[in-house]
C-alpha cells in the first residue's frame, strides 16, 4: 500500500526546489524480490583480479548467498562484458580450466532462481607464464679488465606483466676464494651496478630479471679481473707486469730515447740534404770526374768526334733538375680554452686557433673508460679562431681531446692532446685537485707525441733521402756509360789511324816520326782498352 499525505511533496530540480505535486491518489502495489545480482567468485589459484599469476591452470568457486538457487551458467572469454547463455550447467559451484594462454581472461557466471536468471559476475584472470625477454649483460670497461670495480649494466622488457626487479649474484671461480662475492645469495640490484672492489680472478656474473608474475630470465657472463700489465702507481713509478720502474728511471730512459731520436733525425736530415746538394750542384764522384778529364785529354789528341757524345752526355746529366710539386703540410689546430672541470649537468665546450681561415676543424673526443670515440666538426673564422659547443651532456668519466685541421680532403697531423674530466655530480665543494697520476700521464703523453713525431720525421727524411740517392746513382751510372761510349769511339779512331800507318808500311818504309807516332798510338790503344775493360767491370758490378 502506497499512501500520499497532505504534506507530501515532489520537488523540481530547478535550484529552487519548486513543488510540482498537484494531484495525488492512493493505490495498492504488489512487490516481488529481485533475482540475485550475481554469485560471489573466489579462486585459490588466482585470488586477486589485479595481480598477474604464472599458473596456466585456474580453479574457480562461485557461491550465491541467497537460498533456492536452481543452477548456474558460466563461460570463460577474452571479453570483459560477455554474458553467459541461459543454459543451466547444473548446481555444481566450481570449475577448473587448464592450459590457459598468456593474457587476460574473464570468467562470467550467473545463477538461476525461481526460473529467473540473475545478474552476471565478471572475474578477471591474468596469466603470464612467459619469462622476460633475452637481454645482454654489458660490463665496462670490458669483460676482461684490470678495474676491480667494473660497471655491470643490464636491462630487458616483458610483454605482459612487465619487469618487476633484477637480482644479481657474483660467483668467484678462483681457488683462493671459497666464498662468493655476493655472499652466496642473490641480491636485488639495479642497473648500472658497481660491486665492491673485487680480488684478482674469474667470476660468473649471474643476472635474473623477474616479471610481475614471478617468472625470471637468467643470464650468465664471465668476468675476469686481471693484474694490469701497465699501470701508474701514484708517485712511485710505472708498474709493468711484476716490475716497478721508479719515475727517475722512466724520465732518464725517456730523455735518453728522445735525445737519441733527435740525433738520428739530425743525421738523417743532413744526409738527405747532402744528397740533394750533390744533385743541385751536379757534382760527380771523384773517380767519374777523373775519367771525364782523361777522356777530354784524349779528345784533344784525336779530334772532335766525341763532341756530339759529350754534348749528349752533358745535356743528359746537367739537364734542369726535376721539379716536383711540394704539398705544404697543414699545421694542426691549437686548443686554447676548454671546459675542463665540468659535471654531467653542464655543457662541454672547446675553442682554439688555427693557421688557416674559414676551414673545417675536426674535434675528437675519446672516453678513456669505454674507449668510445666520436668526432664533431666546426669551422674557423676569418681570423683563424674556432669554437665548438656540444649539444647535450657528456657521460661521467675521463676524456681525451684533440683536433685536426681539414682543407678539402687533406687532414693535418693531430694536434696536442688534452685530458678532461666530467664529474658525476654537478656541484663541487672546495678547489680542484690534480693528482700525481694526471701530471705523469700528461708528461708521458707529451713525450710519446714527441717520440712519435721524431719517428715520423726520421722515416720521412730517410725515405726521401733514399729516393734522391737512387736518382743520383742512376745519373752517375748514365755518366759512366757515356764515358764508356766515348772511350769506344776513341778506340775506333786510334785503330783507324793505326790501319793507315800499316798501309804506309806496306808501300814504303816508315820515317822516324811515323814510327814514334805508331808507338804512341799502340800505347794509347792499350791504355784505352784497359780503361774500357775496367769501366765495363765497374758498371756490371754497380748493376748487380
Amino acid at each position: 500500500l502506497v499512501k500520499f499525505l497532505d504534506k507530501s511533496k515532489v520537488l523540481l530540480n530547478d535550484g529552487l526546489g519548486t513543488n510540482v505535486l498537484k494531484q495525488t491518489a492512493n493505490a495498492v502495489y504488489k512487490f516481488r524480490l529481485p533475482p540475485p545480482a550475481g554469485p560471489i567468485v573466489i579462486s585459490n589459484t588466482n585470488s586477486d583480479q589485479v595481480t598477474w599469476y604464472p599458473n596456466k591452470t585456474v580453479s574457480l568457486q562461485f557461491i550465491n548467498e541467497a537460498p533456492g538457487v536452481e543452477g548456474y551458467s558460466y563461460i570463460l572469454s577474452d571479453d570483459p562484458t560477455t554474458n553467459p547463455d541461459d543454459i543451466n550447467e547444473g548446481k555444481k559451484n566450481s570449475v577448473a580450466y587448464t592450459n590457459l594462454a598468456d593474457g587476460i581472461h574473464y570468467f562470467h557466471v550467473k545463477s538461476l532462481r525461481a526460473g529467473i536468471w540473475g545478474g552476471t559476475t565478471h572475474f578477471a584472470i591474468k596469466v603470464d607464464a612467459t619469462s622476460p625477454a633475452d637481454f645482454i649483460v654489458d660490463i665496462s670497461p670490458s669483460f676482461r679488465t684490470s678495474s676491480k670495480s667494473p660497471i655491470i649494466q643490464f636491462t630487458t622488457t616483458d610483454a605482459l606483466s612487465g619487469v618487476d626487479h633484477y637480482e644479481l649474484k657474483l660467483v668467484s671461480l678462483s681457488v683462493k676464494s671459497a666464498i662468493d662475492a655476493a655472499g652466496g645469495f642473490f641480491i636485488e640490484a639495479v642497473s648500472p651496478y658497481i660491486p665492491s672492489p673485487l680480488s684478482l680472478g674469474s667470476y660468473d656474473v649471474i643476472i635474473r630479471a623477474y616479471d610481475k608474475s614471478g617468472n625470471y630470465k637468467e643470464i650468465t657472463e664471465r668476468l675476469r679481473i686481471t693484474d694490469p700489465f701497465f699501470s701508474f702507481i701514484s708517485n712511485l713509478g710505472i708498474k709493468i707486469g711484476n716490475w716497478l720502474i721508479p719515475w727517475m728511471w722512466v724520465w732518464i730512459f725517456a730523455l735518453v730515447l728522445l735525445f737519441v731520436l733527435i740525433y738520428i733525425a739530425y743525421r738523417v736530415r743532413a744526409w738527405r740534404h747532402r744528397i740533394h746538394s750533390l744533385q743541385q750542384e751536379k757534382e760527380l764522384p771523384d773517380h767519374v770526374t777523373e775519367q771525364l778529364e782523361e777522356l777530354k785529354r784524349y779528345r784533344k789528341k784525336y779530334g772532335a768526334k766525341l763532341a756530339i757524345i759529350l754534348f749528349l752526355f752533358s745535356s743528359m746529366f746537367f739537364a734542369g733538375d726535376k721539379v716536383k710539386a711540394q704539398t705544404p703540410q697543414i699545421a694542426p689546430p691549437l686548443i686554447t680554452n676548454i671546459s675542463k672541470s665540468i659535471s654531467n649537468e653542464e655543457i662541454f665546450y672547446v675553442g682554439g686557433k688555427t693557421d688557416f681561415t674559414n676551414a673545417e676543424v675536426v674535434i675528437y673526443l675519446q672516453n678513456l673508460g669505454t674507449s668510445e670515440t666520436f668526432s664533431q666538426y666546426t669551422e674557423s673564422d676569418n681570423k683563424g679562431d674556432w669554437f665548438y659547443r656540444h649539444t647535450n651532456f657528456l657521460s661521467p668519466g675521463s676524456y681525451l681531446l684533440w683536433a685536426q685541421g681539414k682543407i678539402g680532403e687533406e687532414l693535418s697531423p693531430p694536434g696536442p692532446q688534452v685530458t678532461m674530466t666530467v664529474n658525476r655530480t654537478a656541484v663541487q665543494f672546495g678547489g680542484s685537485r690534480i693528482s700525481y697520476e694526471a701530471i705523469y700521464l700528461f708528461i708521458i703523453i707529451l713525450l710519446s707525441i714527441c717520440i712519435l713525431g721524431l719517428s715520423i720525421y726520421i722515416i720521412y727524411h730517410y725515405y726521401h733521402g733514399r729516393k734522391k740517392h737512387s736518382e743520383l746513382q742512376k745519373d752517375i751510372k748514365e755518366a759512366q756509360e757515356s764515358i764508356l761510349r766515348g772511350f769506344a769511339v776513341l778506340k775506333h779512331d786510334i785503330e783507324a789511324e793505326l790501319a793507315v800507318i800499316s798501309k804506309v808500311r806496306l808501300s814504303a818504309a816508315l820515317s822516324l816520326e811515323e814510327k814514334q807516332k805508331e808507338s804512341q798510338l799502340l800505347f794509347d790503344l792499350e791504355d784505352v782498352q784497359k780503361k774500357l775493360r775496367q769501366e765495363i767491370w765497374e758498371i756490371d758490378k754497380e748493376a748487380r
